[in-house]
């Protein structure tokens, strides 16, 4: 009984797996573990997999893409082993559907895989807000239904075209065969390999499960003949492997069709069958060369991806990039940050808060609110926004009428200009309220699907279609993947160019909001606004010190030629939005190249910039107003209890300074935040108040805040948002923090509002 396990087929293929195929072993230990959440928690991509989105919602379809792509996963890793390792099998050439047997026998490995995430799909589902608990079984049958008829389909392929070894030289059904000299190049050298063979088996499964004893009048076969029955089952496969390359290109051409744009754990899952795909082929066809060929093939890429048929740029929409690039130097930079340009763009600006402080009656000074909300992907404008929609049910929008100005990183920027865009639409427009859910809706729906997609069908390949925008023709990108989808998600009410918000900012209907983005080549600011805003780039105030670091460049006046007041909005903002590897580093028109990518890096909460605009303008702000509110909107808690430490790991020790580098990045700039803030609050002429909202879901659940005690779990920095994270997100606004620093606007801004009102009586 010992050895018809342990030399049964399906034991010697995992053994040979282990032994000589582990890295396509470590694709399904990765899966499995992002699976279990122990891979990628933070970054919600094992939500990807248990809660796929399609067309913007978690339906039956979705799930049976999901069936689809993991079959086709699933398929991928049984062709490469088959093409790599069939033939030290040979007893399957005389069996009926050799292919079908082999994939029956090397099982194991995926029915673990499928046997995890069905479980751990089904208790997610179960434990993510559904109408109905039934749901979960409707989501496994549209799961089950897309593995089924993939397998159907290709299976049926095989079964068809595949030969046994009887069939196939009862005739003359080889003859296609013998003009694939490649193929016949290699019958002599797997055929020494055969008579050399070790792997020993007994007992195999048929396809009906049921074990069958190894007929053991195998040795009379000829070898050659033996083999040429796996290399027509190696055409067959290489025709599979072909075909689903070709359909991925092909859907390339298609890739804003948003019936086409798959589900973004599928495009994963499509990825690594084509990675498989591949090494098997390699494996096969170069045999021992195939490391030297895969090593020389990288080093050939490393060398050619700079050349400009491989590297091409990634833009940033409006700019005119035909014209010669601008000089990126210290020498030009010096040029633009004279004191007369610094005293220009703070003149101009006063005319904009001047303009800000005549919507007030003359006799009081009003409150000057500033807000800075922290980035965070998709949670962080989610919050950004249910925030700040309760703050404009105070006293009408009182409190917006009073903020002249946005900072932030991020998704927290982007939260502020959906919001920002839609209360100035609010104002010609009686039937847009700016309290409308549908706004929420809008700003957390997915917007990661055609990011990833595009990723699998234009930007890992040669990148060739191309968008026209005012004028100017930009290739197409993942980076052009989420703006479309941003704008369509929005209803392209933002889809202008930057220009656009120069005359509402200016007269003060509007909040000012300079959107920053860290320059990757020295680590400054590159400030982007319809104003020119140079005083950001110094810390001087009426002083000029020549040997300062410059801090900032001022976007409007650097790129002036390049026609810089036409940048797309939509652009500036992926610009303070790059997440790294998600959405690509937009190229500038510089010599040498400016690259920009997530300003999260240098200031996530905004709270620097808008204490520099503090202190450039505290004169006018102590004589004109009566003291400024500084909003922040954070998507993480500013005081955490200390967290237990237990003895490391060997991994673990490896790891964990990284990550201590990363988890305290937070800590770090909130550390530097509060010495500046209370820095500033003490040498201000004029009175400064913080008030605070926190993203804090595990507040709520300790607060008893819900009806129910399902745990509130931490919603995943990601483009992507699960039902059960956006209930987390907007049920925060309920805690007690929370809902003091509400109660503490109110007191502000109704007494204000009751001066406000009597003064002009």
């Amino acid at each position: 009984m010992r050895d018809k396990i342990w030399y049964s087929f399906p034991i010697q293929l995992l053994l040979l797996h282990l032994r000589k195929n582990l890295s396509l072993v470590l694709i399904w230990v990765v899966l499995m573990g992002v699976i279990l959440e122990y891979f990628g928690v933070m970054l919600g991509i094992p939500f990807l997999f248990l809660d796929p989105e399609y067309l913007h919602q978690v339906s039956w379809v979705s799930f049976f893409l999901m069936g689809v792509g993991f079959a086709v996963l699933t398929m991928a890793f049984h062709m490469s082993t088959y093409i790599m390792d069939g033939r030290h099998f040979p007893f399957l050439a005389v069996l009926n559907r050799p292919f079908i047997h082999y994939c029956v026998n090397n099982g194991i490995i995926p029915l673990i895989f499928y046997l995890v995430y069905t479980v751990r799909f089904i208790g997610f589902q179960l434990d993510n807000n559904l109408d109905n608990d039934w749901d979960a079984l409707y989501y496994f049958l549209g799961f089950a239904a897309g593995g089924v008829i993939t397998y159907t389909v290709i299976f049926g392929y095989f079964a068809l075209t595949n030969k046994d070894f009887f069939v196939l030289f009862a005739g003359t059904v080889d003859k296609r065969l013998r003009k694939v000299r490649l193929t016949r190049a290699n019958v002599m050298s797997q055929y020494k390999e055969l008579k050399t063979n070790k792997y020993k088996v007994l007992y195999y499964l048929k396809i009906n499960l049921r074990p069958e004893k190894i007929r053991p009048d195998i040795s009379r076969f000829e070898g050659t003949k033996l083999l040429r029955v796996f290399d027509q089952n190696h055409l067959n496969l290489f025709i599979i492997q072909v075909i689903l390359i070709l359909f991925v290109l092909f859907l390339g051409f298609f890739k804003e069709n948003p019936y086409l744009q798959l589900p973004a754990a599928m495009s994963s899952t499509l990825l690594f069958a084509i990675l498989i795909m591949l090494v098997g082929a390699v494996s096969f066809w170069l045999r021992k060369w195939s490391t030297f060929a895969v090593f020389t093939f990288l080093i050939l890429a490393n060398y050619f991806s700079n050349f400009s048929f491989l590297n091409r740029p990634h833009e940033a929409y409006g700019l005119d990039y035909s014209v010669p690039p601008v000089t990126y130097s210290l020498a030009h930079m010096d040029s633009l940050l004279t004191p007369e340009l610094i005293t220009k763009d703070r003149d101009h600006v006063m005319k904009i808060l001047d303009n800000w402080k005549a919507k007030f009656p003359e006799e009081k000074k009003p409150k000057l609110v500033m807000v800075a909300a922290s980035g965070g992907g998709q949670r962080a404008a989610l919050w950004t926004v249910k925030v700040l929609q309760e703050i404009y049910k105070i006293e009408d929008g009182e409190v917006l009428k009073h903020t002249e100005l946005f900072t932030g990183a991020s998704g927290g920027v982007l939260g502020e200009a959906f919001f920002r865009e839609v209360y100035l639409r609010s104002l010609t427009d009686p039937e847009v309220d700016p309290l409308d859910e549908k706004y929420l809706h809008q700003i957390s729906a997915d917007n990661l699907n055609p990011i990833i997609f595009t990723l699998l069908v234009n930007d890992l390949l040669i990148r060739n279609q191309y968008y026209h925008y005012n004028g100017h023709k930009y290739l197409k990108d993942r980076g052009y993947a989420f703006e479309s989808q941003l704008n369509q998600n929005t209803e392209g009410v933002m889809d202008k160019p930057i220009s656009a918000y120069r005359e509402p900012e200016f007269s003060g209907k509007i909040p000012l909001l300079p959107l920053t983005t860290l320059i990757t080549n020295d680590g400054r600011k590159l400030v982007i606004s319809p104003h020119s805003m140079s005083f950001f780039g110094t810390a001087m105030l009426g002083k000029f010190r020549s040997d300062e670091k410059k801090q900032t460049i001022d976007f409007l006046r650097f790129f002036e030629n390049h026609d810089s007041g036409n940048l797309r909005f939509l652009s500036a903002l992926r610009m303070s939005a790059t997440f790294p590897f998600i959405t690509p580093n937009i190229e500038l028109p510089t010599h040498p190249v400016m690259k920009t990518m997530d300003t999260g890096l240098s200031d996530n909460f905004g709270i620097q910039d808008a204490l520099r605009f503090m202190y450039v303008f505290q004169s006018w702000i102590n004589e004109n107003t009566g003291g400024v509110v500084l909003i922040t909107i954070r998507d993480s808690e500013k005081i955490t209890e200390i967290a237990p430490s237990f003895p490391p790991r060997i991994f673990e020790k490896v790891f964990t300074p990284l990550k201590n580098i990363y988890s305290n990045w937070d800590n770090i700039q909130t550390i530097q935040n509060e010495v500046l803030f209370n820095y500033m609050a003490e040498s201000m002429p004029f009175d400064l108040e913080r008030i605070e909202f926190e993203y804090a879901p595990e507040k709520v659940q300790a607060e008893e805040l819900t009806e129910t005690q399902e745990t509130m779990q931490r919603a995943s920095l990601n483009w992507r948002l699960t039902a059960r994270e956006k209930k987390s997100i907007l049920e925060s606004v309920y805690t007690l923090k929370n809902q003091s620093s509400l109660q503490r606007l109110e007191e502000l801004f109704t007494k204000n509002q009751a001066i406000l009102a009597d003064s002009i009586q």
